[in-house]
């Protein structure tokens, strides 16, 4: 299955920006699942500086900067992802490894879990209150296997929490949206994490894009598509088994993978430093096509 992505971002300075600086997180990785080629990148104005490189995660990084005023910022980034349908690992809903024994697994001290328990510590995004513990410990029970916990966690947090665009931002606290029980994809994936890691289990933090089909006899628009973001857990024997918290699924075909980290901050579309006295407006569109 082969997809294009689209995503364009726009910035409107309302006074003239002489400097800035930005990194672009916006090429999606490389996985067992995906494999990402064709990558056109567009910036306007020209750039004075471009680098590209790999970040700590292995997520895929685009530097630059433009050192001459201007007014507006666009960057464009179209990509062509190739989807190994063959190679889907099926999840085995039978997987027995319980809490208790994932953290022993993680406990011995081979070089290749040195990666793996980094994303049990909590991060200022993902750091967590007696509540949000109390409320992982209904799932996480004594017992019972991690991929039966995480699955139900999902589930609880889809069930609990209202979706509702605008409530929060990407400073909010977690538990501003723990409390208040609103929320969007990133408040929910930071909670699951949150959750997670509370006790005593690794998880990460996916940002990525999920493929949205019109109903049948509605054209697709462009540009509604939207970046998403879900969160990841390790389980012994099964490797990093995503969830999606938001949609109340296990990730397959439809998502596709830009990068992760421990919080949000780790994979941000676009983050950078501009030197000007004025403030902006934001505009971000996403399409997500499949080619066949």
């Amino acid at each position: 299955m082969k997809y294009i992505v689209a995503h364009k971002t726009t910035y409107t300075y309302f006074e003239p920006v002489s400097m800035s600086h930005h990194v672009a997180k916006l090429v999606p990785r490389d996985t067992d699942r995906q494999c990402c080629r064709n990558v056109h990148v567009k910036i306007h104005p020209q750039p004075d500086n471009l680098n590209e490189y790999i970040d700590f995660f292995g997520n895929k990084v685009i530097y630059f900067s433009v050192e001459k005023e201007h007014t507006q910022l666009t960057v464009s980034v179209r990509t062509e992802i190739d989807k190994d349908l063959l190679a889907s690992r099926e999840i085995n809903l039978y997987n027995n490894t319980t809490i208790e024994t994932l953290k022993k697994d993680l406990a011995e001290l081979r070089p290749e879990l040195a990666e793996i328990r980094q994303f049990i510590f909590a991060t200022p995004m993902t750091e967590w209150n007696e509540d949000v513990a109390a409320y992982a410990l209904q799932s996480f029970t004594p017992g019972r296997p991690v991929f039966e916990a995480a699955r139900d966690l999902m589930r609880r947090i889809h069930t609990d929490f209202e979706f509702k665009p605008g409530f929060t931002t990407v400073s909010t606290p977690l538990s501003v949206a723990m409390r208040e029980r609103k929320g969007v994809c990133q408040d929910f994936a930071h909670l699951a994490v949150a959750c997670v890691r509370s006790v005593g289990l690794p998880a990460r933090y996916v940002s990525g894009y999920i493929e949205t089909i019109s109903p049948p006899g509605v054209e697709k628009l462009y540009g509604v598509d939207a970046s998403h973001a879900w969160f990841s857990v390790y389980i012994t024997n099964m490797g990093w088994v995503d969830f999606d918290p938001t949609n109340n699924i296990i990730p397959g075909d439809q998502y596709i993978t830009i990068g992760w980290g421990r919080e949000y901050a780790d994979v941000a579309p676009l983050k950078g430093i501009i030197l000007s006295s004025g403030s902006h407006a934001l505009k971000v569109s996403v399409d997500v096509k499949r080619e066949g």
